[in-house]
């Protein structure tokens, strides 16, 4: 075992009178010892159930003869986040928790690794630790929460509430109506409810083979939870034993999947940031083109929040992303001869299943849209490309042209959107907020959802190297890269430049001559970094493009 290093021997005696010290017998450490990495912290709700998550996948070790050892990992609430400050210490808090769970497992010798992970970095970041480390590891997350009810009856989410703020300041919503929301947009525990980053990539962990069936739907305050992380203690034991290692499931074609699960699903644009940095820790590299490549052949498939008015809950009664994956298999979109956790292939894992409600899934052949989820677009203002969750704009929005609205950070842009000085045709453009001029690349989720609350989705549009919330729905464009403070074209866009959009083209281009902005060129000055130590000031020194999932070099 691998563990035999801090376990056995009279070399180990020292080891091992720290591990009694721990209350370990010598039975135990007889056993492998198995790491079980819990998110579980008391401010975000995703987390809050994570305690009894890893109760359960301890008491499924034991009984599979292994011996579990609960070491912790932090986490970002990103609703609690957004708008200030702190969202420059969510994406970064990624790479953070690939380091120290890298740390944790190395230095202590584990002999495989159970990641109980839930909210939007958590789970990438766990996912680049496990396939840097690379033993043998199985995931189970936290599960979504249930959607909310109005007192009129109506279904509401997280993304409702940040819309009902931008209805609140267009005069059509009164405090009484934001307080409603407030008290029914986030009813339990889990990841909310809908098809937004952590629930995302929740899913994506189940279809690259790295976590159980139902791990990305099953609700978090159903007990077929609590018996999902028994099963995945009990897996990992299996996978110790085989030694079926991260790197034997997360393989390139693993990620051409996961990619090709994303676009049917319609998932989160954050995914376009981090399954290229999961792949980098598995030696591969994912482009941009490709996203685009298999999105021009894969139907989408579920309109969950904020794209639709289902939720995760009527995904999981539906068949889960087994039953989406199941549709693709059908016209041969996936390759069901891959390795998964359980020991079996994808085509073993889908035996059996099926879509029990089309109306959620749509079949293969009756698809919302006959491309994906995500569209990936490029121009002179993005010459390495930017991202738009276009199974979430409106049909009059795919093709877009407008003067641009600048402005230098989410703060001023905020502030003209709650003055009511964005009108219709508008098109938004905040900078300086990527991986680098951020630092930290925030999410722009009230801005988007200000500009939706107030009935202007279908009329503007958003362009940032920032980037957006899962729960963000309309023509909101992110990632540009190169980023403003890289000297990328969007730092020479001026007040009332007409830009254009075409998302089924692939195109964005700033309607100005190149000798104009060769002019401007060179004239730009790089602004001030807006951090200057600390984390945050390391990080901009050391991270890469958002073309390239902003990681670390």
């Amino acid at each position: 075992m691998r563990s035999d290093v801090v376990k056995k021997g009279i070399p180990a005696a020292p080891n091992r009178s720290l591990l009694y010290a721990l209350g370990y017998t010598k039975e135990e450490l007889e056993r492998p010892l198995i790491g079980v990495v819990c998110s579980y912290n008391e401010i975000v709700p995703g987390h809050m159930n994570l305690d009894k998550i890893a109760d359960a996948v301890k008491a499924g070790i034991r009984s599979a003869g292994g011996t579990p050892v609960e070491f912790p990992a932090i986490a970002v609430c990103d609703g609690i986040a957004m708008g200030h400050v702190g969202m420059k210490y969510s994406l970064v808090t990624r790479d953070l928790i690939a380091d120290s769970t890298e740390a944790m497992a190395l230095a202590h010798q584990f002999d495989g690794l159970v990641m109980i992970p839930n909210c939007d970095k958590n789970v990438p970041g766990l996912l680049m630790a496990a396939a840097r480390v690379n033993i043998p590891t199985i995931f189970v997350s936290g599960g979504p929460m249930l959607s909310g009810t109005l007192n009129d009856g109506r279904r509401t989410c997280l993304s409702h509430m940040f819309e009902a703020v931008g209805a609140y300041y267009a005069g059509k919503l009164d405090e009484t109506g934001v307080e409603e929301y407030e008290n029914n947009a986030c009813p339990t525990c889990g990841s909310c409810s809908g098809m937004y980053t952590a629930n995302s990539m929740n899913c994506l962990t189940e279809a690259i083979g790295m976590a159980l069936q139902g791990n990305g739907t099953i609700p978090a305050v159903y007990s077929a939870r609590l018996r999902l992380a028994k099963h995945a203690g009990m897996k990992v034991m299996e996978l110790v034993e085989k030694n079926i290692r991260p790197r034997d499931i997360m393989t390139p074609a693993a990620f051409h999947n996961a990619e090709t699960i994303d676009m049917a699903l319609g998932c989160s644009t954050n995914t376009m940031l981090h399954l290229p940095a999961i792949a980098h820790e598995c030696g591969i590299e994912l482009s941009f083109d490709m996203a685009n490549e298999i999105s021009e052949k894969t139907p989408n498939l579920c309109h969950l929040a904020p794209a639709g008015d289902t939720y995760m809950e009527d995904l999981d009664r539906a068949g889960g992303v087994y039953a989406v994956m199941a549709e693709l298999a059908k016209k041969g979109l996936i390759d069901t001869s891959l390795l998964t956790c359980t020991g079996k292939t994808i085509a073993e894992n889908l035996s059996g299943v099926v879509n029990r409600n089309p109306q959620i899934i749509r079949p293969i052949d009756n698809p919302y849209s006959k491309t994906g989820g995500i569209a990936v677009l490029k121009g002179n203002l993005a010459p390495d490309g930017c991202v738009v969750k276009q199974s979430a704009v409106a049909p009059e929005m795919m093709v877009h042209q407008g003067p641009a609205r600048v402005f230098n950070s989410e703060e001023e842009a905020i502030e003209a959107i709650y003055a009511g000085k964005i009108v219709a045709g508008d098109v938004v453009v905040i900078r300086y907020e990527g991986p680098k001029g951020g630092p930290g690349m925030r999410e722009m989720l009230n801005p988007t959802s200000a500009i939706a609350g107030m009935g202007l989705d279908k009329d503007v549009a958003l362009i940032t190297d920032g980037r957006f919330s899962g729960a963000t729905r309309g023509a909101s464009i992110g990632h540009v890269s190169p980023e403003a403070a890289s000297g990328g074209p969007i730092g020479l866009v001026e007040e009332g430049d007409l830009i254009s959009i075409n998302i089924p083209n692939h195109s964005i281009t700033l309607e100005v001559d190149e000798a104009t902005l060769a002019a401007r060129k060179a004239r730009w000055v790089c602004p001030e970094p807006k951090i200057k130590t600390g984390y945050l000031a390391r990080y901009a020194r050391l991270v890469s493009s958002a073309d390239r999932g902003a990681i670390l070099e």
